[in-house]
């Protein structure tokens, strides 16, 4: 039999976790594995994209179904059901074909196993910014790291601060920032999130889970600052892992 994973979102023109599987497999000598990219525009095309790929025993999720793919699942993780967003999907099948689907976050794995090093004693406050299914993870992750944190979005409300709130005591309060949203992503990499850049200082820490480029323009501006930094690759690698053993298990 052909074991067959994939990655559901949208858009998928360039993909981490398939070119990452594609090498597992072919360095580890695995040939009875493949992974394919399923750029789904809608959440609720989950269900036929299984029925119509019997072969598939598990997916990634990414940008924009990591919350929009719960209420699809028949069974959710306890951690995932937490943080209120999944990035992976374990399928199984019954005897009849029926497809049962459970859904996991090892986001938060890979976000607080990459962070946790660089961690120094004036890192307990953060801010995130961006409001999606990966900030969940992120501050799941901060919350089980003892790490205070506080929201940041576009419009700001009594929840979260705006970007036009964060000022001087802000950034000396909070000395870690940490980007969950796609801005500066390729192939739109002159974007960053709109922070006074030239108010930050070493003490501060910026972690951005972009990571095409490698460098984007809001680790660069830090690093001019004398921040420390650093991407989301050691993340998606040890989520992709974390993935993996599911899948196998």
């Amino acid at each position: 039999m052909n074991r067959q994973y994939g990655l559901i979102g949208f858009p998928l023109s360039h993909s981490f976790s398939a070119k990452y599987f594609e090498e597992k497999f072919a360095t580890q000598g695995i040939t009875d594995c493949r992974y394919e990219l399923f750029p789904i525009e809608h959440a609720a095309q989950l269900p036929g994209l299984v029925a119509r790929n019997p072969e598939l025993l598990g997916l990634n999720v990414t940008i924009p179904h990591k919350e929009a793919v719960m209420p699809l699942l028949q069974e959710t993780d306890e951690t995932a059901a937490l943080i209120g967003a999944v990035n992976c999907i374990k399928i199984w099948r019954n005897p009849d074909g029926t497809p049962l689907l459970k859904g996991f976050n090892t986001d938060y794995i890979g976000f607080k196993e990459s962070l946790e090093p660089l961690l120094q004693a004036n890192h307990h406050s953060a801010l995130v910014l961006g409001s999606g299914g990966a900030s969940k993870a992120v501050k799941y992750a901060l919350t089980h790291l003892g790490i205070e944190y506080k929201s940041v979005s576009r419009s700001g409300d009594d929840s979260c601060l705006g970007y036009a709130d964060i000022d001087a005591g802000v950034l000396e309060h909070y000395s870690i920032i940490i980007n969950t949203t796609p801005l500066g992503t390729y192939p739109d990499e002159g974007s960053s999130p709109p922070i006074p850049y030239h108010l930050l200082s070493s003490k501060h820490l910026l972690y951005d889970l972009v990571y095409n480029p490698a460098e984007t323009v809001f680790l660069v501006k830090g690093k001019a600052q004398g921040a420390t930094v650093k991407n989301g690759l050691e993340m998606l690698v040890i989520q992709a892992e974390e993935s993996w053993k599911i899948w196998q298990e």
